[in-house]
């Protein structure tokens, strides 16, 4: 029986870790991939308090190793789903993966949300072979030659910052007539000779043999253009992935846990902290002041029952 069970070893949920663990509480981590979240996969972080630059992966793994030294155990086990005891809300939960069964008094969901797919022809077909969703992750593979990066905001505009530094050139194909990022980054982007922006543009279908060879753009007009590519990396937002818990918390329609800065379900003894809950602003800093919030929530209702 454990205290606290967190779904999700990124930033909200190492953070619930360590605020729980010092609250004196047995607390498991419970990661289906590889622990960091999002940032993992980030070149560069610049508006972390305190830290005036670090890569994402890196700081990743401070978070990481704090957790760990802490005593914070983390197991590496996909969540099917969240089962309800005889108390319904009020009572223990068990939280299920393929493998085993972990019975706890509170439940933090930090499981945070995964990347929006383009939805084209080819996509599917190409996934691992040009088509990827990781610019820091598979850049390297593309180095000298020609790639495309889709999105208009800041994931899409570090991106094409990151691979022009590997590429002979980087294509950005932007869904409407103007970045969504922040000025800096779109001065930096607009500042790079080898970037060629395709504003007003959509994908409408990824070609190869085998490998990605091209990808197929289409104007506001509807006119569509060939651009020989040897990679497409879609960078065009998040989406929740709370289908597991629909049956014991409340979602809104665009399917994320409806949480307010409490961090409380409509469930009792069920939090969600991160991207995966309601809010307006989702970045590192707030998922881990999510974390500290719903850890010391958790650990008040577990004082108070005893």
């Amino acid at each position: 029986m454990y205290d606290i069970v967190i779904i999700g070893a990124g930033p909200a949920g190492l953070t619930a870790a360590i605020y729980g663990i010092r609250a004196g509480l047995s607390v498991v981590v419970l990661e289906s991939m590889m622990y960091g979240g999002q940032i993992a996969g980030t070149p560069e972080v610049e508006n972390y308090p305190s830290i005036q630059k670090i890569s994402g992966w890196q700081l990743a793994q401070n978070i990481y190793d704090q957790a760990v030294a802490q005593g914070v155990e983390v197991k590496f086990e996909a969540v099917e789903k969240i089962e309800l005891g005889e108390g319904n809300c009020g009572g223990i939960k068990t939280v299920v993966t393929p493998f085993n069964r972990y019975e706890c008094k509170t439940v933090i969901i930090a499981n945070g949300a995964k990347r929006r797919l383009l939805g084209c022809p080819g996509e599917e077909e190409f996934k691992g072979m040009g088509v990827s969703y990781c610019a820091t992750c598979d850049g390297a593979f593309f180095r000298g030659k020609t790639t495309a990066v889709v999105g208009g905001g800041n994931t899409a505009l570090e991106d094409s910052l990151f691979l022009s530094n590997l590429c002979e050139k980087v294509y950005l194909i932007v869904r409407k007539d103007k970045f969504r990022g922040e000025k800096r980054l779109a001065e930096a982007v607009l500042a790079r000779e080898n970037i060629e922006i395709l504003y007003s543009h959509v994908v409408d279908r990824i070609e190869g043999d085998g490998l990605v060879s091209a990808v197929i753009v289409k104007d506001s007009g509807g006119e569509t253009k060939k651009l020989d590519v040897s990679a497409v990396f879609v960078a065009i937002g998040m989406v929740p992935d709370n289908g597991a818990f629909a049956d014991v918390v409340e979602l809104d329609d665009a399917g994320y846990i409806v949480a307010d800065e409490t961090c409380k379900t409509s469930c009792a003894g069920i939090f969600a902290a991160g991207d995966s809950r309601t809010k307006e602003v989702r970045q590192i800093i707030t998922a881990a002041s999510d974390g500290a919030v719903a850890a010391v929530a958790a650990a008040n209702l577990v004082n108070a029952e005893g």
